[in-house]
């Protein structure tokens, strides 16, 4: 499986998934899930591959764990994966800490033509040789191989049992030393509230989050390294800006609670056309008339996706040709069809750093080498379409950021 010899470097896949719904209906889910994953991994042939999962386990991890340990078992022992001959696995399952428990997942996997691969040991501050498989779960936080953190609550108070977070690991791979950042920054609560301003509400609560991942990631206890922060960023469309654009030529019915007085509906007709409903919108529910225009329409929606560009300094994002990845139907029949639940967006995501940009689009030729797509569009993948990177680094690229010289290996 490994790559073509027309395109030399170090091919790399980077893989995003929230799977949460896989374990929540694993029968009939996660077989079309790994079929699909595979096939991405089949044609893009990497070398080194990492798959970042958010909400592993499902909502109810303690009643998962069976189905956990299948899904583990599967990626690590299948025919499609046979020629990854070294492998990490970091499972947050310490379920019981609401304190620090993220439900995070990161699979690292080494193709066998691989060499001089190595992981940086956080407390040691010491490279190691990769060998084997390993599998580390529970509490990992005595893992020296990864820094993991849970967001605090008072991030987002109205959300007490959330599990948001990061996970960090660091990788040399040749001559070049790059980071991987496993996140899951928080959700919209409702629909209502992230209408009434623009940006949302929740746009600075995952602003907030963000800037303190990468503040963290580039902070002085370690040598600064290209990274790849990739994961469910749960960003939104700006919900103001996109109902009054579908919404232009609607009048607008507020629905009132009788006891409290609260907004608990809107409702946005045609001002003719026998007053058909275009949008009735909910703190959970988003039910446009005409999904078309999310399958579709992708592009002139991109520029209602805005979270980003606070950061358009410090992360990179090639341009996006895919669909929103959420909220997909969760019905295994139904491979394209959004839920009435939340506007689509594009909640996964596969950024970079300024110099991982350019370790990226450096290996960009006349062979088109680098891809940035989803995984699954006729299929249904659970709410969550998985997205990835699939890209080389070129041999050389990495010279001026060798990281790991004999000095600072544990071998």
């Amino acid at each position: 499986m490994a790559g073509k010899a027309a395109a030399p470097g170090t091919a790399v896949l980077l893989v995003t998934a929230n799977v949460g719904s896989l374990f929540d209906d694993p029968e009939n889910l996660q077989k079309n899930w790994l079929r699909e994953f595979y096939q991405v991994v089949h044609t893009h042939r990497p070398h080194f591959m990492a798959l970042h999962c958010q909400e592993f386990g499902g909502k109810n991890y303690e009643a998962s764990m069976a189905h956990v340990d299948k899904f583990v078992k599967e990626l690590l022992s299948s025919e499609a994966m046979k020629e990854f001959n070294r492998a990490r696995v970091y499972l947050d399952e310490n379920y019981r800490s609401q304190e620090q428990f993220t439900a995070l997942g990161s699979f690292y996997f080494l193709h066998e033509s691989l060499k001089n691969i190595y992981q940086f040991d956080f407390r040691a501050k010491k490279y190691k040789k990769v060998t084997g498989k390993e599998i580390y779960s529970d509490t990992l936080e005595s893992t020296p191989m990864l820094e993991k953190e849970k967001f605090p609550q008072d991030y987002f108070p109205e959300c007490k049992w959330s599990r948001k977070g990061f996970v960090r690991t660091r990788w040399s791979v040749g001559d070049c030393a790059f980071d991987l950042v496993n996140i899951h920054l928080f959700h919209d609560a409702s629909n209502l509230v992230a209408w009434e301003t623009s940006p949302s509400v929740y746009a600075g609560i995952r602003h907030k989050a963000l800037g303190y991942v990468l503040d963290r990631i580039v902070d002085p206890r370690f040598e600064k390294v290209a990274y790849f922060v990739f994961g469910d960023f749960n960003f939104r469309l700006d919900a103001k800006s996109v109902v009054e654009t579908l919404c232009t030529k609607a009048t607008m019915q507020t629905v009132r609670a009788a006891d409290t007085n609260e907004v608990v509906k809107l409702v946005f007709r045609e001002s003719d056309n026998d007053r058909r409903v275009m949008l009735q919108l909910e703190k959970k529910l988003f039910d446009y008339s005409d999904q078309e225009v999310f399958r579709d329409g992708s592009a002139a929606l991109l520029e209602f996706d805005k979270e980003l560009n606070v950061f358009k300094d410090r992360l990179y994002e090639l341009d996006i040709s895919f669909p929103p990845s959420y909220p997909y139907s969760e019905d295994a029949s139904q491979g394209q069809q959004y839920m009435s639940t939340r506007c689509p967006a594009w909640c996964d995501r596969v950024l970079m750093s300024p110099s991982a940009k350019e370790l990226v689009l450096r290996s960009e030729s006349e062979e088109k080498v680098v891809t940035y797509d989803h995984i699954g569009p006729n299929v249904c993948m659970g709410d969550h379409k998985p997205v990835f990177l699939a890209f080389r680094v070129a041999p050389g690229a990495g010279k001026a950021h060798a990281h790991a010289p004999k000095c600072c290996v544990a071998q």
